[in-house]
């Protein structure tokens, strides 16, 4: 018997889109392209050949159309792991509940996600201007232990390594370790790519161990985080959502992959704010790879 999903869980608009994104089902494309910045969507979408629709609901804007033949669209989901956990939730019911009936449909629906952001590197020889592919991302948010069998598509050793190496507050969430979809990183990666481990933060200033007027709690993360490796693998850079958008398409059977051009340097104390042309580039080229 198919499972029937309340009114109150998954809320659907008059207009039959699903609530945050304001999308309809016959919307949906297989191929998407997550961005945090809704002024990046328009970005993304100058390379389209076409455009069939364009959404804006909140900080949540989306533009559909097709590139070499391909239904493709570009969605924006704001700042933060807790962003995430509502995009991928939503787009999953787009795709795998049939909306007339509120049914999870028998057929499961698999989509390609591919997040293009900004990052903060914490190795000093991964400089300003670098893509970094978080090839496993480590979830600092806590939005992943909140589901069912977590720990199956967790990376429980690295963790417990971690924890273990930097001293883990037992005020903060646990961390989670997830991989990105190995057939996307290896479609999108090239040599010009540094493959990596990235942390979504909780937060930019405190939970990234910035320091402003506030004292940190643990002033010391940085050092530590840049200090430990686990099976010849270290930390490469900060960021805020790949490890939700990971584990959720993980555990939902989605195939998702995060790719962040690198606008700080942490352990070298440099930055740019003036990343537009970086971030043009990356784009480019992670259409160029995804639409063949």
């Amino acid at each position: 018997m198919a499972k029937t999903i309340e009114s109150s869980e998954l809320i659907i608009n008059s207009d039959e889109s699903v609530f945050h994104l304001h999308l309809k089902p016959e919307q949906l494309a297989d191929k998407i392209i997550l961005v945090g910045d809704p002024a990046r969507v328009d970005l993304v979408a100058e390379h389209f050949d076409s455009i069939d629709f364009t959404v804006q609901s909140r900080e949540f804007r989306t533009i559909g159309g097709t590139l070499r033949g391909e239904r493709i669209m570009c969605l924006s989901h704001g700042i933060g792991p807790d962003n995430i956990d509502i995009v991928v939730n939503e787009l999953d019911a787009l795709a795998n509940v049939d909306f007339a009936t509120r049914e999870v449909k028998d057929r499961r629906r698999s989509l390609q996600m591919v997040r293009i952001g900004t990052s903060g590197s914490l190795q000093p020889d991964i400089p300003v201007g670098t893509p970094v592919i978080a090839v496993k991302s480590i979830g600092f948010d806590g939005v992943l232990n909140y589901y069912a069998g977590r720990d199956e598509v967790a990376d429980l050793g690295y963790e417990s390594a971690l924890c273990s190496h930097t001293g883990w507050n037992p005020l903060w969430a646990r961390p989670y370790v997830v991989a990105s979809d190995p057939g996307l990183v290896d479609q999108i990666g090239r040599d010009d790519m540094v493959r990596g481990n990235t942390i979504s933060a909780v937060g930019f200033y405190g939970p990234q161990g910035r320091e402003l007027r506030l004292p940190l709690a643990n002033p010391d993360i940085n050092s530590r985080l840049e200090s430990f490796s686990y099976d010849s693998q270290r930390i490469t850079n900060y960021e805020m959502e790949s490890a939700p958008l990971q584990g959720l398409s993980l555990l939902m059977g989605h195939r998702a992959m995060t790719v962040c051009s690198i606008i700080a340097n942490r352990m070298n104390g440099n930055a740019t704010p003036n990343y537009r042309t970086a971030v043009e580039d990356l784009i480019a080229t992670v259409l160029d790879r995804f639409v063949s």
